[in-house]
């Protein structure tokens, strides 16, 4: 029996199809064949029959030279994640995430002028933050909240002319300096803060996208400054963002465009 009799070859050819699809992120969603080749492993010959027929297919669109993931694709994950719970279908990562870093994880979300943790993967350290599914915090101090008004504009314009107060001596209370400090995490995509609700505390922060490219809530890795020092959080930042990436995934999410 040949390989073609047996089905073989078409499983094989799925797999390929698989992995290049897989080779695009949202921090990677154009490509070239190059690319594709250099992340799939796949011969160029082959690349570039398979891309060629997935552009037909409208798997992938083609812009000049570069390839993206096809808008029949984005197409078919709304009805996948139809009347699933998003929170159901990100908690994984949050404890993935928890897993790997040992501190908490959680996701916060804008509501009445404050943020709201919607979602924990608590540390199983003994000294941890104090936070549980629930807790309101104001939108001007740490990580969650710069990442909340980054991406937020409107919420943030209302936020600079609230009035900031001082929780902690490390809280920015001047609008401008709050003002640059989201513009630098909008520019970062990222946000870590130190001390600026909670004495002793870090907090560092990613954006969560939904199906319409906005922002869905700010994925949290929070715990002590003496296990999170600044030299650690810049350490986990790709964990941070792959995690991130992965539930903007998961929600059907896309990036928005750069402003």
């Amino acid at each position: 029996m040949t390989d073609r009799d047996s089905g073989a070859a078409p499983l094989l050819v799925l797999k390929k199809i698989t992995a290049i699809l897989s080779s695009f992120s949202l921090s990677r969603p154009e490509l070239g064949l190059a690319d594709i080749r250099a992340s799939t492993g796949i011969p160029h010959s082959t690349v570039q029959r398979l891309v060629a027929n997935m552009v037909q297919e409208g798997l992938l669109d083609r812009h000049d030279d570069r390839y993206r993931v096809g808008l029949k694709v984005a197409r078919w994950a709304a009805p996948a994640t139809q009347g699933l719970d998003y929170l159901e279908l990100i908690t994984p990562v949050l404890q993935r995430l928890r897993d790997e870093l040992t501190e908490t994880v959680c996701v916060f979300r804008a509501s009445g002028g404050k943020r709201v943790c919607i979602a924990l993967a608590e540390t199983r350290h003994m000294l941890r933050r104090a936070v549980e599914v629930g807790s309101i915090m104001p939108l001007h101090v740490g990580s969650a909240g710069r990442v909340i008004l980054a991406w937020t504009p409107e919420l943030a314009e209302e936020v600079y002319s609230w009035g900031l107060d001082a929780i902690t001596d490390q809280t920015i209370t001047s609008p401008e300096a709050l003002r640059l400090a989201v513009v630098q995490t909008r520019a970062d995509g990222f946000a870590i803060t130190t001390g600026e609700r909670v004495t002793s505390a870090s907090g560092m922060s990613a954006p969560i996208f939904g199906p319409q490219a906005e922002l869905y809530g700010a994925l949290t890795v929070m715990g002590p400054t003496a296990r999170m020092p600044l030299d650690v959080c810049q350490s986990w930042v790709e964990p941070l963002l792959a995690a991130a990436e992965e539930a903007t995934r998961l929600l059907g999410g896309r990036i928005p465009a750069s402003p």
